[in-house]
């Protein structure tokens, strides 16, 4: 009942006339205001912004001129092995003995570089062109490492020069010490066979590996230096493992891509 008795004096109440319009109080003027910035920037990003993704691929740890595989050029029985894993080797220096049936011959390293693996050993028998070492082409102990990572062909296109990289190491717990950063120095023009692939590693193994899923791109990664480091690399952690991380170890690259993207309007 009272409710309806104001009702009815608000009804024979003449209309305030001199009173003026409030169209919006502080709270609403202060929404609008919000939601107009909003929209700009929205509408801004969506013209100029970019979504990030990641591309992981496999990789390995090496040097910017890669490995080569040294082969005998004689039959015979390695005798006497005259090099050690790990040490530098120059052009020519000798690597095994091989008794053949016309004497002794010597097994030499074709080019300069770090002996990595060793497979010839006192007394195994090798034909013409068997394995005997994987020969790292560099030229001093402390050249710089980068990753080479082998992304599948169809992708290679949304890789660019410059691109961040995210490096989980094998040998290095990710938990722990988190991943080495890079950045993508080359990216190759076209995809590689597994016979291009063996060239550059000098491994056949990690050939066939890295070109199980087709013939793969190859892309170049800068490791970025830092001084604050064991390993003399940027980790994504502070300090990073407290030793050095070695090459042809195996890694997983995570490149991050940047796609513009054009905005789809709807409309009611």
């Amino acid at each position: 009942m009272q409710f309806r008795q104001k009702a009815l004096s608000k009804l024979q109440s003449p209309e305030e006339l001199d009173v003026p319009v409030r169209f919006a109080r502080p709270q609403g003027r202060l929404a609008l205001a919000v939601t107009v910035v909003v929209m700009a920037a929205a509408s801004f990003w969506a013209f100029t912004g970019s979504v990030s993704s990641k591309l992981s691929a496999p990789g390995l740890l090496t040097h910017a001129q890669g490995s080569y595989l040294l082969q005998s050029p004689y039959a015979g029985q390695v005798t006497r092995v005259l090099a050690e894993e790990g040490r530098l080797l120059s052009p020519g220096a000798p690597l095994a003995e091989v008794s053949t049936d016309r004497g002794v011959r010597i097994v030499r390293a074709v080019a300069g570089g770090r002996l990595t693996t060793l497979l010839a050993k006192t007394g195994s028998v090798v034909t013409t062109g068997a394995d005997v070492a994987t020969v790292e082409r560099v030229s001093e102990p402390d050249e710089p490492l980068v990753a080479m990572l082998y992304v599948p062909g169809d992708e290679g296109g949304s890789v660019s020069v410059g691109a961040a990289v995210d490096l989980s190491v094998q040998s290095v717990p990710q938990q722990r010490f988190g991943v080495l950063r890079g950045r993508v120095q080359a990216v190759g023009r076209a995809p590689q066979t597994q016979a291009q692939v063996a060239g550059f590693l000098g491994d056949t193994r990690l050939a066939e590996e890295f070109t199980q899923r087709g013939k793969p791109v190859a892309v170049l990664v800068r490791l970025e230096r830092s001084s604050a480091t064991r390993s003399g690399y940027r980790w994504s952690s502070a300090d990073g493992p407290p030793y050095a991380v070695d090459s042809t170890t195996p890694v997983t690259g995570a490149v991050h891509l940047s796609d513009r993207h054009p905005v789809d309007w709807l409309l009611p």
